[in-house]
Order: C-alpha cells, then sequence, then structure tokens
C-alpha cells in the first residue's frame, strides 16, 4: 500500500483507506472519501500534490498526502 504522497504524475489511484479521523475530515471537506478515484496531475516538489477528482482540481499538502493511502484504480 503506498501514500498519496508517493504517487506520480499521471497515476490513476483509489483512495483505499484514510485511518486518522482529523485526516478524513479534512479530506472530506475537500470532497475525497475512502473509494474515490483520483488521478495525480501534478507532484510539486517539497509542495502540494494537485490531484483531479471529476472536473475539479485539488490541490493536497504534503503532510495530509502522506496520510491518505492509495492503490492503483
Amino acid at each position: 500500500m503506498m501514500t498519496l504522497a508517493q504517487a506520480k504524475r499521471g497515476q490513476r489511484l483509489l483512495i483505499a483507506a484514510i485511518p486518522n479521523p482529523a485526516v478524513r475530515a479534512q479530506a472530506i471537506r475537500f470532497g475525497i472519501s475512502e473509494g474515490a478515484e483520483v488521478e495525480c496531475y501534478e507532484k510539486l516538489p517539497a509542495g502540494p500534490i494537485v490531484v483531479g477528482k471529476g472536473k475539479q482540481e485539488i490541490a493536497i499538502g504534503r503532510r495530509l498526502a502522506e496520510n491518505i493511502q492509495v492503490k492503483p484504480a
């Protein structure tokens, strides 16, 4: 299992688990929940990971991304 922070640009991913309740609540505010499919659009060095879900683009901070477990979709 890998984290969203380890995703590569262009990769389609399935959100597998968000174990930390505080992180889960924050991710839900972004519209990301377990079972959602996202695509990694951009990965800024030492910065946020930009993912796309539907027609929405979301920049997720590196710390938050390290707490979101994903698997290839």
